[in-house]
């Protein structure tokens, strides 16, 4: 008993241990909380009764008093997928294979371990009991994480009406105007003989001067984009004054949602249709102007999902805050403090998340 008790502890180790890697972000433009989501792999059709065998141990047994074929463990269909659902219902064709190879590995080296006493002793006493703490965390985790679930269509109708300002969407013209104009200095004259000399870097009155015109020039272009010119073609204007290479993007912007933009630039999204927006400068980047082209509030049942998605994750991470803080570490001894992130939430492993199969 002791040692299927161990297994099933080492397995759960490793079906929870893995942090759930994060959803790709959503493309530029498209709506938040619509990442792609993963293919799993289709699990074949079951024909194998669940008295079956599916893991056959040869030379493997109990009763030492067996020898050759008579000496072996089986593994019915039943006893392998109680084990298998505990750790991920619905586990995919790829980690079921890399599961049962693992589990029988484990089944001979836990029993040898016995066999050796390696069960024994304060400190796999020790290792028992924090890993039945981190199997009992996990437990949790994923009980709070059912329960984040629970959202009822008046949740999602009274988040969308308090948050309507999110789920507007709008097509948007934005120029972009760099920091500084392009400087380009003739390199200085070789000696004769010598190789020819790289450009001369600008000076510092330059770099200030550049930046200066620049500034001005975002202001000019955003006093004739509220005369209605066309955003395109200020864009052009703008590579060809500041020296830039090459020609410049399309202005319009499509399905832009608030969260979609930097937080300094969201303010575009209180345009009204046709309104062009401040200046907005950035230090690293350069200047921008927008210009509301239409707008729309995407109606509930288009942002269902997303909402419940939204809510879920909240009440989530609502729950994990009070398992943390209100703790004292020595950073003499500990180190310097990082911060801890909430848990990820428990998904279930993954075919990356199980052992490789040994080669053999």
């Amino acid at each position: 008993m002791r040692s299927k008790y161990l297994v099933c502890l080492l397995f759960a180790g490793l079906a929870y241990g893995q942090a759930a890697m994060p959803a790709a972000p959503p493309a530029a433009g498209a709506p938040a909380g619509q990442a792609a989501a993963p293919v799993p792999d289709k699990a074949p059709e079951v024909k194998v009764e669940p008295n079956e065998a599916v893991i056959t141990l040869k030379g493997f047994c109990a009763d030492t008093s067996l020898q050759g074929d008579a000496c072996k463990t089986v593994i019915s269909r039943a006893q392998f997928e109680k084990l298998a659902d505990s750790l991920q219902p619905n586990m995919s064709p790829a980690i079921r294979r890399n599961l049962g190879n693992n589990y029988a590995r484990m089944l001979r080296m836990s029993s040898e371990a016995e066999k050796r006493g390696l069960d024994k002793g304060p400190k796999f006493e020790q290792v028992m009991q924090f890993a039945r703490m981190q199997i009992l965390s996990q437990e949790l985790s994923r009980s709070l994480q059912e329960d984040s679930t629970k959202i009822t269509d008046e949740d999602i109708e009274g988040y969308y009406k308090k948050n309507e300002g999110s789920y507007e969407q709008a097509t948007l013209a934005r120029i972009f105007i760099p920091r500084a104009k392009q400087i380009v200095n003739p390199p200085a004259t070789p000696k004769v003989g010598a190789k020819p000399a790289a450009n001369q870097p600008p000076t510092e009155e330059q770099r200030k001067a550049a930046e200066v015109a620049m500034t001005k020039l975002a202001d000019a272009i955003r006093a004739r984009a509220v005369k209605g010119e066309d955003p395109d073609t200020l864009e052009k204007e703008v590579y060809a004054d500041a020296g830039l290479p090459g020609t410049p993007m399309s202005t319009k912007m499509e399905r832009v949602r608030r969260t979609t933009l930097p937080t300094n630039h969201q303010a575009a999204m209180e345009l009204k249709v046709d309104e062009v927006s401040e200046v907005i400068s950035d230090a690293n980047s350069g200047h921008y102007i927008y210009k509301m082209v239409s707008k729309e509030t995407l109606p509930l049942d288009s942002v269902k999902t997303e909402i419940r998605n939204t809510i879920s994750s909240q009440r989530y991470r609502d729950s994990m805050q009070g398992f943390q803080g209100n703790v004292e570490l020595n950073d003499a001894y500990f180190g310097p403090a990082r911060g801890l992130p909430v848990p990820p939430r428990t998904r279930g492993a993954k075919p990356s998340d199980m052992p490789a199969e040994d080669p053999d």
